[in-house]
């Protein structure tokens, strides 16, 4: 017998976050699949802590530096958490919805565990949904692998 699985809209998936369900849980939405993201390490935390930082005091006002926070991609179904996103300054706006691809520069996950994720299912929904610049930073050899213009 095969297993049924339940693919997940972001409406769906908002409702859970809005009843608790989710609560304490570290997940994501990609492709329609609530996925568990794994603790940060201590390189992990310490360089996307820096990397936000550094970008926020260099990009000033030109640009909004959210670290760990969603961007939705309506069309795919999806919600990612990326490390650092670096978004339209939108002000109030995003006290309704979170950032959406249109209002994305650039995108940056710093990948240990989740390299595989973040090189293949991330980079296929980032490219398909139009985001222009994608950075992983890969934590396993310090390597900065840059996907421009999907």
């Amino acid at each position: 017998m095969a297993l049924m699985t339940k693919t997940w809209t972001v409406a769906e998936y908002h409702r859970l976050v809005d009843e608790g369900i989710l609560d304490d849980q570290p997940v994501e939405l990609l492709d329609g699949e609530i996925v568990v993201m794994p603790p940060e390490g201590e390189p992990h935390a310490y360089g996307s802590d820096e990397a936000g930082e550094y970008l926020a005091r260099l990009l000033g006002e030109r640009a909004k530096v959210r670290q760990a926070k969603p961007i939705t991609i309506t069309a795919f179904d999806s919600e990612p958490e990326p490390d650092l996103a670096i978004v339209r300054r939108l002000g109030p706006e995003y006290r309704d919805h979170h950032p959406y691809p249109e209002n994305v520069l650039w995108l940056v996950e710093y990948a240990n565990t989740s390299l595989r994720k973040d090189l293949e299912a991330k980079k296929r929904l980032y490219a398909a949904a139009g985001i222009a610049e994608y950075w992983v930073v890969n934590l396993r050899d310090m390597t900065v692998l840059v996907f421009r213009d999907p």
